[in-house]
Parts: structure tokens; sequence; C-alpha cells
């Protein structure tokens, strides 16, 4: 390894060390410094499996460029690494290990340094490192930075000891937060935004000798020891080496209960002594310190009494450990009282910070421990999409809830967090929980007491992992399948969003929130509030979006009917929740012009909570008044005086807080605005019985997953499939048939799932437990002879029938929207599959996906095709159809459109022609009703006698009839005369007017 002779000087080597963050230089005896990167050319750039170094950015600009460059001045060997970088979002570099090889042991070293040449910018430069997991890119980060305020080479030094847990993100959701060293992956450099520069960096390497205060630790059982007034609390005191080796030295820690709440001597009896571990002491040793609380017959709020613990021969921890005197005897925790008395009293004592705490909700990985949850009073967390404990188990979800439940004892009053997570279809974040087909799926089901079971199911798994709160159901009534979101919705009819809702009482239970305390009931959330269904293509202004987050232009009749209209519906099942929509909201006429939801007082204040007389609390969407104009005091001011109760603000929690706190200080936002949305957080909390059961319920915890659950997703999958076209009765198969099976979708557990599913944007491959389509075929029929050839390129001759499963690969919200690297059009693979196959067999093609797929070009060669939608885990369910087991029953719960050009499409218009229409869906029911307009006029009789005695199943059932007869007299000629009035039909059906159905299916009987 060569220097230049421009650093070979001692001296000059000393002043180029960077002060203070640098450290020393190596001292004698030290090991010879371990090279990690030389940026000879020995490291290629690739990325994960292989090693290499590979770079990243929050969208396309962000990636800074890298090469080798050749310098004379390098401070090691002849080249060093370049780049440039204009980042706007984030960016940086990545040198990750191979993942198909051990692991490196950093653990006999101080620390890692670099030589950086400097642009003197002032900037922060972020450093992490990568320890344990299964490779670098699903490892934990532990970061530390730098500061570019130099010119020139130098060399940054960073101890170990340097570096903490990185909080704001986590690949894995954090793994053990300790920073074990024996098992590292990696580095990665976050290079700075808002300026446009360069950079050069050499030679990173291991230096330095570890010693036993570098690699020993000192920790606790818990930050927070809960114990009831007179009790004795236990802490346990732990020490643990890297490689859990036994200790070198003696470790001592000192301890002491000294200042908190608690009045020594009246509140408890003080302690003070020193624990000794000596030298040889295996890891992993504990003793234990005890501290006496002390009782008298005062109604009291919760008392702190810290344990200062001095560290010697080790790290301490990270924080000092508190035990705290649960509050007792006031009025708010006595559950014979009402909800309203229990709120009234513990708002009453509470302070203006404590108030804003309640209203901030955090991400979980930004408070990392959870030393925050106390310190800020945090009413709530949530997990994002893909915001996961490792591992990501039932036992791991609840012992992280349980480990945040536990920070927030440690308040004054002990008030409950509130968890959430988006499970919109089953418990979605969690690997092995049912996932139920999407909405949009449900919504072709047409079975109001399925959507309800569905909701039953999630339910219990969620509050099985000790989550009292789901981000669900969408009620978005979708009008134009560009939009990513699309799949979220039950369909493009409100009558049919609203016949859906019974999903509601699935996640509650009854409406009146006395089943909410229930270890199988969760809070639900009526989303997005209002109009997110109906935003314009080409209108959003989030990034590369075209739709998603965009404007929502109406006028207030229709804004009235078909967007507001299940938020009606949400209320009066006694929703719990609202979370306003990303988008904005234009109605005509009323002057305002396009607002975002966030800030739209006269909906939020004025018609939910006013004119509906919604109880519950709004939450807002993921960091969204961050849209809002203005600067941060604006967007606070703006969103909490528009009728939000509660704040997500993932990341920003503490400024958010700090701002809120300031806004009522200076009136700008009052006091009764505050305890009005505290008032109702409260409320819901207090409902959920989380003050007297904060922790997690696991007893359901066996049925996530379970056989009776995947039954309930499998009937679901089963009747959400619409048979769109089905010639000579090709469908159901038999058993007895030779099939030939192709198609992208056909063997993929994670594009049968879709998006927010494990992931925000969920991805392709098995990725959690279930049923493949084609794995559900072979069980369907084991004796059968079934051919798999996901391309076709195997030979297709000699079968009876072909099964090509083609359509959409997962993702979610804006990323998916049309326009966004996204189309309506099969892939050439699926085209090419579809050709082949049902060029040479007949053949049945099912799509999977979130929306239509435009097919018009090959429906003529397609002998059955089936809209199979996201069908979640259970590909049981799609061949129980397909082998008969059950009848296809589904019906589309959007209108199929022949072309992108006809988009927006939707029931009622007045220029209607669609490939398929609302409503439309074959069956395989062995009797399909005879007698064409005779038999109609009978059922149109009979459906207005259903009607004018309330008989609603009695006249669904004629209305389905009259469907079907219809069908089958149209069956491929359908066109405009036909359907129109056939999918008024089933709008009527949906709203109760059955006569009026039959006179429209009537109508469509005419015209075929």
């Amino acid at each position: 390894m060569r220097r230049t002779a421009l650093l070979a000087s001692a001296a000059l080597l000393a002043t180029l060390l960077p002060l203070g963050a640098a450290g020393v230089a190596s001292g004698a005896g030290d090991p010879v410094p371990v090279p990690i990167d030389r940026f000879e050319g020995e490291v290629p750039f690739a990325s994960q499996p292989a090693e290499g170094i590979f770079t990243w950015g929050g969208d396309a600009d962000d990636p800074p460029t890298l090469q080798l460059t050749g310098r004379a001045d390098a401070p090691e060997g002849d080249k060093v690494l370049t780049g440039t970088y204009d980042i706007s979002g984030y960016g940086g570099f990545t040198h990750d290990f191979a993942a198909d090889r051990p692991a490196h042991d950093w653990s006999a070293h101080q620390g890692i340094r670099f030589w950086w040449e400097g642009r003197d910018n002032g900037k922060k430069i972020a450093f992490e490192i990568k320890d344990g997991g299964a490779h670098g890119e699903a490892s934990e980060l532990w970061t530390t930075s730098f500061t570019d305020d130099f010119t020139g080479w130098k060399q940054i030094e960073i101890p170990f000891a340097d570096f903490t847990y990185r909080t704001d993100y986590q690949p894995v959701g954090g793994i053990d937060h300790v920073l074990g060293l024996t098992q590292m992956w990696g580095y990665a450099v976050t290079l700075p935004t808002g300026v446009k520069g360069g950079f050069a960096m050499d030679d990173v390497e291991l230096y330095g000798r570890a010693d036993q205060s570098q690699r020993t630790f000192v920790t606790t059982d818990s930050a927070v020891h809960p114990v009831t007034e007179g009790g004795t609390a236990q802490v346990k005191v732990s020490v643990a080496t890297t490689g859990s080796a036994p200790l070198d030295e003696p470790v001592t820690v000192g301890y002491e209960t000294a200042g908190g709440s608690a009045g020594s001597g009246s509140d408890y009896t003080p302690v003070k002594g020193t624990l000794v571990f000596p030298a040889g002491t295996a890891s992993g040793s504990t003793r234990t310190i005890k501290v006496a609380t002390l009782k008298d017959k005062a109604a009291e709020p919760a008392e702190t009494i810290p344990l200062k613990l001095t560290v010697t021969g080790a790290k301490a921890p990270e924080e000092t450990p508190q035990v705290v005197i649960d509050a007792h005897g006031l009025p708010y925790l006595d559950s014979k009282l009402s909800v309203r008395k229990r709120v009234a009293d513990l708002l009453s004592r509470m302070s203006l910070e404590e108030k804003a705490g309640q209203m901030t909700q955090a991400e979980r990985s930004a408070v990392a421990s959870g030393g925050d949850i106390a310190a800020y009073a945090l009413g709530s967390l949530l997990s994002g999409g893909g915001s996961t404990p490792t591992p990501n188990t039932p036992e791991a979800w609840a012992k992280m809830i349980d480990s945040f439940q536990l920070r927030a004892q440690a308040t004054r009053f002990q008030i409950p967090l509130i968890y959430g997570v988006d499970a919109v279809h089953g418990h979605n974040n969690l690997a092995g929980a049912t996932v139920m087909p999407h909405n949009i799926g449900i919504g072709a089901t047409r079975n109001p007491q399925l959507a309800e079971d569905t909701g039953a199911v999630t339910a219990s798994e969620v509050r099985a992992t000790g989550v009292p709160w789901d981000f669900a159901p969408c009620l978005c009534v979708t009008r134009d399948e560009r939009w990513g979101r699309s799949y979220e919705s039950f369909g493009e009819d409100p009558a049919l969003v609203r016949s859906m809702e019974t999903v509601i009482q699935g996640l509650q239970g009854r409406a009146d929130g006395r089943d909410l305390s229930r270890n199988d009931k969760v809070l639900g959330t009526a989303k997005h509030f209002v109009g997110d269904g109906g935003t314009a293509y080409g209108s959003s202004t989030t990034g590369s979006y075209t739709t998603d987050q965009g404007v929502t232009e109406v006028s207030r009749q229709e804004l009235e009917a078909v967007h507001l209209a299940p938020y009606r519906t949400a209320v009066d099942r006694g929703i719990g929740s609202v979370m306003p929509s990303y988008s904005s909201l234009d109605i005509i006429g009323d002057g305002q012009g396009p607002v975002k939801m966030h800030a739209r007082a006269d909906m939020l204040n004025g018609v939910l909570k006013d004119r509906m007389g919604f109880e519950g609390f709004v939450i807002s969407d993921w960091a969204a008044i961050d849209q809002l104009p203005g600067g941060t005091a604006a967007q606070v001011r703006a969103s909490i005086n528009a009728g939000l109760d509660m704040i997500m603000v993932p990341y920003e929690y503490q400024g958010f807080r700090t701002t809120l706190i300031d806004e009522v200080k200076a009136g700008r936002i009052s006091q009764k605005r505050i305890d009005d949305a505290v008032s109702r957080i409260l409320t819901q909390k207090f409902k959920l019985g989380l003050f007297e059961h904060p922790y997690a319920d696991t007893r359901g915890a066996s049925k996530i997953g379970s056989t009776a659950h995947r039954a309930v997703a499998r009937q679901a999958a089963a009747e959400s499939q619409v048979l769109l076209k089905n010639a000579h009765g090709l469908l159901p198969l038999t058993k007895k048939q030779k099939v030939y099976v192709a198609g992208s979708n056909a063997d993929d557990l994670g594009n049968q799932t879709g998006g927010w599913t494990i992931t925000w944007q969920g991805e392709s491959g098995t990725h959690t437990q279930g049923t493949t389509v084609l794995q559900g075929m072979r069980k369907a029929a084991p004796g059968a002879t079934i051919t798999y050839s996901k391309d076709a390129s195997a030979p297709v001759s000699g079968y009876d029938v072909g099964v090509v499963v083609v359509g959409e690969t997962p993702y979610a919200e804006g990323v998916g929207d049309v326009g966004n690297g996204h189309d309506l059009q099969l892939s050439a693979a699926d085209k090419a599959a579809v050709d082949k196959v049902c060029g040479a067999m007949k053949c049945a093609v099912l799509i999977v996906s979130g929306r239509p797929q435009l097919v018009g070009d090959r429906l003529g060669a397609v002998d059955a095709l089936v809209a199979s939608w996201l069908p979640g885990t259970e590909g049981d369910g799609v061949a129980d159809v397909l082998y008969g087991k059950r009848p296809f029953t589904g019906q589309l719960p959007v209108t199929w459109p022949k072309s992108e050009a006809q988009l927006p499409i939707n029931v009622g218009d007045a220029s209607y022609d669609p490939q398929f229409p609302y409503g439309w869906g074959l069956t395989t029911l062995t009797q399909v009703p005879k007698g064409g307009t005779a038999a109609l006029k009978v059922l149109g009789l009979a459906a207005a006698v259903a009607e004018k005695t309330g008989s609603a199943r009695t006249g669904r059932e004629i209305v389905t009839q009259a469907r079907l007869l219809v069908q089958q007299k149209i069956g491929s000629g359908i066109t405009a005369s036909v359907s129109g009035p056939f999918a008024d039909a089933d709008h009527l059906l949906l709203t109760g007017k059955y006569a009026a159905a039959v006179a429209k299916l009537t109508k469509a009987y005419e015209a075929a």
C-alpha cells in the first residue's frame, strides 16, 4: 500500500487529522489497519447479493454519480472514489458486502476511518454502518456524521462508540438495538441536500484496538418499572459483551435514587449502593436493585423515581431507568364511571403540553426505543406500510407495542397510546396473516355479510398483536381507474360502497362502541374524506403522480350524492375515526377554488362533525399537513382549526408539538378547539378499554392465519371472481381435463396479493404464507394433468384447455397511477402467452389486477374471461370456481372500458358504451331462468311487491333472477343500448328500487 510523498510526513499527518470527532492516531501495539475500500477497482459497482458499491436516492435525480478516478494526490494507492450530486430529497451510496458470504467481524477494532476531500461547504455528511441481520439491506443501521468545514484531504476517524442507532429509518424495523460489531455488512454515506457539489473519498479501513469499555454494555431489563403504590420495584441490571465473552476486567455499577416527581422518604425509601461484576463474569449476568415505595391515602397522579447509574469498565445504559408509582384514586381511573365523566375529569387535570402530546402521532421507527413517548407525552404511534418489528411475527408485534405502552406509563396520567396500522385487506403488514382480497374484489362479491366477516377476521388478527386501531376501511368511490388507489375502493357506485360498509361492524362491533374493548375488535377509520376517488387525471402535483393527491372538481350535488354518501353511512354505523384525503376539493361555484382537504373547515367541522354528527376523532394522513401552504406554523394552525384532532407527523413530531403549543399560547388556536380534539381522542381510548388493558391481549394470536380465518378469505376470493365471458360453457373445468397453465400471475403470491402487503408497495414473489392460483388448481384437481409454463415456452399440443393468468404487478397509491410508469395494457410477455395458448387450444384468461385491463383486441380469441382482481393469499378460492366447487357469482364493481380514451366511464353516464357494463357477471349456476319477456314481466310484478313490503332479501333475489336471464340473451352482444340500462339496474337494486331495476333489465333485454 503506497502513500504519496505529499502525505509522508508524520507532522503533516497530525495536522490533517480532524479535531473533536476525529479522535487520535492509532497508538503503538494497535493491530494493523484492516482495509475495507481502497477504491483501486477491487470492489465493483454492483448491488446485492454481490459485493459492491451502489447509489440510491429519493427520486431519479437524487442518486449521485460515482467513478474511480486516478489522482496524483491520492492518500492511498493510485485512485480515489469521486462523485457529483445535486440532491433535492435524499441520496448517497453504499458499500455492501456479499450477501451469500459470512458477515465481517469488526469487534477487535476501535473504529472506522477514511480520507475525505473537503469542499468547505459547511454541510453535515452522514456516515452509517450496517450491523447484524440477513445481509446489507436487511441489517440494523448505526449512524454518525461529520461536517465538511475544511478544504483538501482530511482523515475522518470515528470510534465505534460514536455511532448511534438510527431512529428515522431501519430497513427491517430494527433488530436488537445493540451495535454488536461481530456481523457487519458494510457502510453507507448520505450526501448533503440543497447544494450542488462533488466529493472524493479514499482508503476506508478499520483502525485501533477495542478495549473492554467499548465492547461491554450495562443494560437494564426496562427503562420503566411501574409499581402499585406500596409495592417494591425490582430493577434488573445486566452486563453483556460483544461476542458474549466473559469480562476481562471488573465492571462496577453505582446506583442511587435521586430526583423525579416522587418524594424521597415520603413516597419511597431511598437506596444507594454499588454492584460489582468481577473479571471472569459471564456475559449476560444479572443483579437486582430493589426500590420500595410507601403507601398513603391520597389520590395522586403517577410519580417517578429515577435510578441514577454510574458505570465503570463498560458502556452505561443509554437511559436512566425509572421506577413509576402508578396513578391511583383519581376519578378518570374508575371504570364504573361513564366515559363522558372519565374524559371530563382527565381533561381537567391535563396541561397544554400533555394535550398537545395526545394530538401527536409518530412513526414507530422515529421514536427508536421509545424515550420520547414520555418526554413528549405522545398520544399515538403507527406502523406505516412495511414498518414492522424483526422478526415479523405476532409475538414480536405484541412485544414491540407493549414496550411502547410501557413508556407511556412514565407519564403523569399514564394515558395509554393508541397504536394504528393500515390493515386494509387483513393484517397485511404481518407475515403469515390472512390476507383478504382488496376492496375492489370485496365489492365484486355483492355480499355485505361476507364484507362484515372479512372485517371481523382482520380485527381479530390485528388486535391479537396489540394493535387497537386500523386505518380502514377506504370509502372512496373510484371514478377513474387510472387512479393508483382504485383497488382500495369497493366500486364506482356510492350505493355499492355503502352496502359494503358492514365491514365497519366487522371491525368495531356494534355501532354504539360497546364492543370496542373486546380482544377481537379494533377502532376503524373511514378514509379518505372526501372525494379522493374523484381526483382528475393530470391534476396531481405530487412528484410524478398523475392522479393521486390531485384535485376533485365537483358540483355540490355530485359531492353529496357520490362522495359524501358513504360517510353518512359510516357515521351512522359508529365509525371511530376519519382520515381526510391528501387531495384538494374544488366545489363548483363556491368561489374557493381547489383547497386541500386537510384545511377544509367547511367539510371537516361543518359537514362531518356538525351536520353528520360525527363523534369520533379526525386523524391526518401521513405528513399530509406538509402539503398545506405556508410554513409549519401556518400548516399546524390551518389543519387544527379545520377540525383535525390528531396529526400524523411521522418524523417531525417534536417540532409539530412545539408549534402547536406556541400557536395556542399565541391565541391563534383556541383552548376550546384543543379540548374538543383531546376529548374525542380520549373517548375512543376509554371505549377501547386501553386504560384498563393497555398491553396486548394475545389470546387470539393462535387464530392468526388459521384455517377458519383463511376459509373466510377463500370464500371472499371465490365470490370476487367475475366471469365476463364463457363461450360454450368452457368453465367450470373438469378434473379429467389436461390443463396447460401459463402467465405471469399464475404462480406468484405477491402479484395476487398486490400493494399494501408486507410492504407499502407490495412486491412480486413469495413474501408471506398463502396459496397461488396454480397451487390451488393442483389441490382442486390432484389427479389431473396440469402443466405450468410461465411464458408458454413449453409445447402446447395435447391439452384440452389452457388457463392463462395475467395482469398487474403490485403498486400502491400514486406510484400506480396510469402515466406514472403504468398503463392498462397487459405486458408484452402476458400478451404473448395469451396469444400462444389461446391460438393452440380452448382457453380461459384470468386477469389478476387492481383495475380493468384493456383486452378487447384479444377478446375474440379468448373463450372464457375472468376478472380475478387481487384475490389475496387464498388462491384456493379462485380454484374453487374454476373447478365448480363454487359457482361464479361475482359482478363488476366498476365499468370495464374498451379503451383508455373512454376514461373516466361510470354507471349513469349519458354516453356509456363499455366493454362490459357495471354489474355484469355471468354465472355457472346449473339453472338460469328462462321465459324471456313474459318471465321478466312476472319478475317485475314480484319485485314491486317485495319493494312495497320491505322484503329486501326477496327483492334482491328477484332482480338477480332477471339479471341472469338478461345476461343469457345478451351473451357477447354487449352494445351501448344494452349497457346503459343494464348498469342502471344494478345501481337501482342497491338502492332498494327493485321494480325499477327489473324494468331497466327488461329494456336491456329488448335492446339485445
